[in-house]
């Protein structure tokens, strides 16, 4: 969007910078017309140096001296010697022209030579020079307007490209009001224009007054008498496009010579657009306009702006709905066409609302927010709105909708909300003329219809129920006689046979001399709270059982584990062979779980070492430790060896006992052989301490008992030599929550080192210095060969 030039406000921020700016703007166009009169000087230069055979310096010498000799400037003199080397169409227009028209209504026999602007050749030349130059279609159009249609009196110009559809795009302009290029940025085929009868007539076609003919075009206003002229712009008989001039007057016929220029200038507009073809924008999609039509509220339709590489640059605004509002106060015209930063530069902040639009574009991923901060800059003052937001992406378009929040309507919404939300209703009551106000939201709260009259505080004990009388004339007596707030909550009987628990809050509303002018309060519908305090009191109750029933379990468990197994027991001695235990319980009851441990010499004078560990806590992991510790000393009888045991001792875990798993380590001491046989559910492997040297024994297949039905289990054996000790453990020793069982293992090898005097103080230094913080109960088995 092409904005107007505007006065910035001194000791402004922004006013600064919008001075700054069009300063700069204005510097660029100085830069761009002056770069194209040397462009024509160099062109010359190349002439002579073609011509003479000489180098580019002696063509500026030879070019400067033939201007002195000729008395006549560097440019005019590169326009002659350029226009003799061309002999093209500006050849023989500038040839043919004889007279300049100063308002080309009013021609005049004023030869060119002595006009004190630059001669026609200059202009026509020069203007060649800008559009040879030029990046683009909007750079001709200035260019033209500046070099050869000023001079001829014309202030605007456009250049439409023709698209295959008949449609008209307009690719350039220049002079036209702000907001002008945006409105026609595109004209659908079939609307009668001017640059359209020149496009369909195939020929240039003057207007000498624009308001007769009644026909609509850019930069023109109902009533304006202004003049036109429309030039198809085509090359080897294919027309891309039309050339229109506009003038602030009417126009009176023009000379041929004229005609013949401007017919030249709408060749040079020909090869612009073939050498920068446009692109005709795409329509909207008419399923997404109906959607923003059908929307309440603003809502813009925007399409990518690439570059000439293809990469994003802006958003054009393609469509505004009838809804749509400027928060800046703009009407639709001046937003609607115009690319985003244009028309919205303040947007392009970091977090701004361009930066949304772009993600979204990007990714489809919809953006939402509430209370965004919405600037625009209009006369180089910053508006800010507060507005609701809502971006989504549909197909390569993306609407944007946003709702200008009014604070006084905002605030009133959120007391609205809060009040439904809180089941509340607001009341005034008026003693002196008995009338009774209620919001909307307490004719619902009550359960009676909105024309229904409203109920008086006094009245009030007939609607509740009996129960709660003496509590509504307490609150009566406390607010109209005593004039004091009260408040207090009784049982609803609405009209609609629906109890409901209410509380009521009022206020006594005084004058100056103490009377009690009327009554405001509130209703709420504390229902919901009422039947939560119910349940959360049977909760209660019920979590109390719940826990004394635990606590009795877990009392019961605790006295089933200290029976079978004592927290301490006096070594063992047999056959060369001392035995030491340990146990160490949960500390906390509710944590009682299955570790055992046991010791006994069997009828065939070898000696049983166990120690497991029973899944879970409580009376379910003691009575499933009682089972297994029992079934193992039972077949133990029987002489089979550790592996054997343990396969039965699994049919057992699988088969007798409800889903009890657990992990185990079934050892068989020979005195004989001093040799001990070994097997292991899941468990670790035992700790071998052999002179200062602790290390565990080799790891034996065998799964967790209960796990499966059917399982095999592999036997390793140990050859125990004098003062060897053998350490057999459950996981509450080593067991870390910060640490792998891996870690902590390494880390008891290195306990077990120590030395110490006896068994049963090695024991005891492993429950001192283990690391365990589970909490959980612990089995140690020591045996030591004497």
């Amino acid at each position: 969007m092409h904005e107007p030039e505007q006065r910035p406000e001194r000791g402004t921020g922004l006013g600064r910078l919008a001075a700054t700016v069009e300063r700069l703007r204005r510097e660029v166009r100085e830069a761009h017309a002056a770069a194209d009169g040397r462009a024509l000087i160099e062109l010359a230069k190349g002439i002579l140096v073609e011509r003479l055979r000489c180098n580019p310096a002696e063509a500026a010498r030879q070019l400067a001296a033939l201007a002195e000799q000729t008395q006549l400037s560097q440019l005019e003199l590169a326009a002659d010697i350029v226009n003799q080397a061309a002999q093209d169409r500006l050849t023989e227009v500038a040839s043919q022209f004889v007279v300049a028209a100063v308002e080309p209504g009013e021609p005049t026999a004023e030869p060119v030579a002595e006009q004190d602007d630059p001669s026609l050749a200059v202009r026509l030349r020069t203007a060649e020079s800008g559009v040879l130059a030029a990046r683009d279609t909007q750079a001709v159009s200035e260019s033209l307007l500046q070099h050869a249609l000023a001079p001829l009196g014309a202030t605007t110009v456009a250049v439409w490209a023709a698209g295959t559809d008949g449609s008209l795009t307009l690719a350039g302009s220049a002079g036209f009001a702000s907001g002008q290029a945006m409105r026609w940025r595109y004209v659908p085929p079939g609307v009668a224009t001017p640059a359209r009868h020149a496009l369909v007539d195939r020929r240039a076609v003057w207007f000498d007054d624009l308001a007769e003919v009644g026909l609509p075009s850019i930069g023109h206003q109902p009533g304006d008498r202004s003049g036109r002229v429309t030039v198809p712009a085509g090359t080897g008989g294919r027309i891309l496009g039309v050339l229109e001039i506009g003038w602030p007057h009417p126009l009176s016929p023009q000379p041929p010579a004229i005609q013949r220029q401007v017919e030249a200038l709408a060749e040079l507009v020909a090869h612009t657009l073939e050498s920068h073809p446009v692109i005709a924008p795409q329509p909207p999609d008419i399923e997404l306009v109906d959607l923003a039509n059908g929307l309440h509220d603003p809502a813009l339709i925007l399409r990518p702006h690439l570059t000439g590489e293809g990469d994003l640059a802006d958003f054009r605004i393609q469509h505004t709905n009838a809804n749509f509002v400027d928060f800046a106060g703009r009407p639709r015209s001046a937003v609607s066409g115009a690319l985003m930063l244009e028309a919205y530069p303040m947007a392009a902040g970091e977090g701004g609302l361009y930066e949304k639009i772009e993600h979204v574009h990007a990714t489809g991923e919809p953006f939402r927010a509430e209370r965004m901060p919405l600037t625009a800059l209009i006369d180089e003052v910053p508006l800010t709105a507060i507005a609701d937001i809502s971006i989504s992406r549909h197909g390569e378009s993306v609407l944007l909708i946003w709702r200008v929040l009014d604070e006084a309507a905002r605030v009133a919404g959120l007391l609205q909300h809060a009040q439904r939300l809180g089941r509340i209703g607001g009341f005034e009551e008026n003693l002196a003329t008995g009338e009774i106000t209620w919001n909307a939201q307490l004719y619902t709260l009550l359960g009676r219809p909105p024309t229904a009259s409203p109920i008086s505080l006094q009245l009030l004990p007939q609607h509740a129920h009996p129960d709660d009388a003496i509590g509504i004339g307490r609150f009566l007596r406390t607010l109209l006689h005593h004039h004091l707030p009260a408040s207090t909550a009784f049982r609803m009987q609405r009209s609609d046979g629906v109890s409901r628990h209410i509380r009521v809050v009022a206020e006594p509303v005084l004058d100056a001399h103490g009377d009690l002018l009327s009554i405001r309060g509130a209703y709420q519908d504390i229902s919901a709270q009422h039947w939560t305090e119910v349940a959360l009191a049977a909760t209660r109750d019920q979590l109390a059982h719940s826990e004394q029933q635990a606590a009795e379990r877990n009392r019961l468990a605790l006295q089933l584990q200290q029976a079978i197994m004592p927290p301490t027991h006096g070594p063992i001695e047999a056959f060369d062979l001392k035995i030491a235990v340990r146990y160490r319980p949960a500390e906390e009851e509710h944590l009682v779980g299955g570790d055992w441990y046991d010791c006994v010499i069997l009828p065939s004078k070898q000696v049983l070492l166990s120690v497991g560990d029973v899944a879970g806590h409580g009376i379910d992991a003691a009575t499933g430790m009682v089972i297994l510790r029992n079934a193992l000393r039972g077949l133990a009888a029987t002489g089979a060896g550790p592996a054997q045991l343990l396969t039965w001792l699994n049919l057992v875990a699988h088969h007798l006992t409800e889903q009890v798993t657990a992990t185990a380590i079934c050892a068989l001491f020979d005195p004989e052989t001093r040799t001990l046989r070994w097997a292991r559910a899941g468990h670790f492997p035992p700790i071998m301490v052999r002179r200062d040297e602790a290390r565990e024994l080799p790891m034996i297949d065998g799964v967790l008992l209960g796990a499966l039905s059917e399982a095999h289990y592999e036997e390793g054996s140990v050859r125990l030599e004098k003062e060897d000790v053998l350490l057999m453990y459950t996981d509450g020793l080593i067991e870390r929550k910060d640490r792998s069982l891996e870690q902590s293992q390494r880390q008891l090898l290195s306990v077990a080192t120590t030395a110490v005097p006896s068994l049963e103080q090695r024991l005891d230094h492993l429950l001192t210095y283990s690391k365990s913080d589970t909490d959980d109960d612990t089995c140690v088995i020591g045996i030591q060969l004497r």
